[in-house]
């Protein structure tokens, strides 16, 4: 056998299965999961969002799209495209579909609709399943005659929307069959039904996988972070919303109590254009023992959080925050904002801290960098929140819940009833 043909090969056996969870899930879960898959076998699903790279959604799609292969349902990604004009209207969209201002002009609205028809002419979706994902393709279903069933799913906070934004963008919801939204809290008024389904992580990624000691202090040593020190960090995209300011000013108290040293790492999503200017507002703050980097390095994620003595998602607004569940794998103690989904992730005392203010956040880093029961305990805690919550696994079963109780509806309105003659 060639060389070329081993390494097809190789890497075919590394792809996402759900096999592959059976040591993690059981085998009763993994069988129930292929049980619900059954019945959609051979069903032609897509995926659409704004970005095959950086932020939660794409996280989430990357190992969820073969894991719907995997139990033969096939699954594609389509990204849409749009020029800056476009993404940084969707972003104050975005913005706004959490609690902010917008100024919604007639020439913002002809851009992202002209560029929602432009991505509607490139994108043939006659699929028996579309998900839509986020506002940037929301306006996607104007244009198609549907074969099947369509779902809306929403992942920012929207406990609090700008009324001027969803008034625009409820009319285009209503045409879905269902909306997702992460929580209860998040629910809207709406003429469609309304389900709430958690993000997941993957544990077989790059990102989440156990890594050697070794492969961990050479990937530090790489981009120039020391461990001499206790380390604190923070990991999510360049984002206000993430207040990556207030975690500079909580570490800076904490660090009066305790020697340690504070990462910032993040990226830039090819869909948020405020993100550049975030990273670089922030670059003021640097010194010594306070480290800021923009990387797209996963393994570079995952050494950190394994590395980190604590790791911080101080989030004023936050959709779920799967970053939490990424720390909580590798037993690290989290301390995260009290917003959104992360209380869903962290249970205050008990496998990590939620906070609301940044004097409450330097006390809990202070708090973990003295205490090592504590931090074993939490961490512990935090690995065990996960692995029953917050696998890809437990996601597939629940889109298979949702596609299933379709694919009933649908059933019926196909089949003729028994006895007649059909057709």
């Amino acid at each position: 056998m060639g060389r070329g043909k081993v390494e097809l090969i190789s890497t075919a056996m590394a792809i996402t299965s759900i096999e592959k969870y059976e040591s993690l899930i059981g085998v009763e879960a993994t069988e129930r999961i292929l049980r619900k898959a059954a019945p959609l076998m051979g069903a032609r699903v897509a995926c659409v969002n704004s970005t095959y790279y950086g932020g939660g959604v794409s996280e989430i799609l990357d190992p969820l799209t073969l894991l719907f292969d995997s139990v033969g349902i096939s699954v594609e990604w389509r990204v849409i495209m749009g020029s800056p004009d476009f993404f940084s209207i969707t972003k104050k969209m975005h913005n706004a579909l959490q609690g902010d201002r917008i100024n919604l002009s007639l020439r913002k609205k002809r851009i992202y609709e002209r560029t929602t028809f432009e991505n509607a002419v490139r994108n043939q979706l006659d699929h028996d399943y579309v998900i839509v994902h986020d506002p940037q393709p929301l306006a996607l279903i104007e244009h198609y005659s549907r074969k099947g069933p369509w779902i809306w799913h929403c992942h920012p906070d929207m406990s609090q929307p700008n009324p001027e934004i969803w008034s625009y963008l409820r009319p285009f919801v209503d045409q879905y069959q269902a909306a997702i939204f992460s929580i209860p809290a998040y629910r809207q008024e709406l003429d469609i039904p309304q389900l709430f389904i958690q993000p997941a992580i993957d544990p077989f990624s790059i990102k989440n996988r156990k890594l050697d000691r070794k492969v961990i202090a050479d990937r530090l040593r790489r981009y120039g972070i020391p461990t001499d020190l206790p380390l604190v960090a923070q990991v999510s995209r360049f984002d206000r919303w993430k207040d990556p300011e207030g975690v500079i000013e909580s570490f800076r108290l904490a660090r009066k109590q305790v020697d340690c040293t504070l990462v910032l790492l993040g990226d830039v999503a090819t869909d948020d254009p405020e993100g550049e200017e975030v990273y670089r507002s922030l670059l003021g703050s640097r010194e010594e023992r306070i480290i800021i980097l923009s990387r797209q390095d996963s393994a570079l994620v995952n050494a950190l959080q394994q590395s980190a003595t604590v790791i911080l998602q101080k989030s004023i607004k936050e959709g779920f925050g799967i970053t939490v569940s990424e720390a909580l794998w590798k037993g690290t103690p989290v301390i995260g904002g009290n917003v959104g989904g992360i209380p869903y992730q962290i249970k205050d005392g008990i496998n990590g801290f939620l906070v609301s203010t940044i004097e409450e956040a330097a006390d809990r880093i202070v708090r973990l960098l003295h205490d090592s029961e504590l931090r074993r305990q939490m961490g512990h805690g935090g690995r065990r929140r996960v692995k029953e919550q917050f696998l890809m696994s437990r996601l597939l079963e629940d889109y298979l819940d949702l596609l299933g109780s379709f694919e009933t509806v649908y059933r019926m309105k196909q089949e003729p009833p028994a006895g007649s003659e059909g057709g």
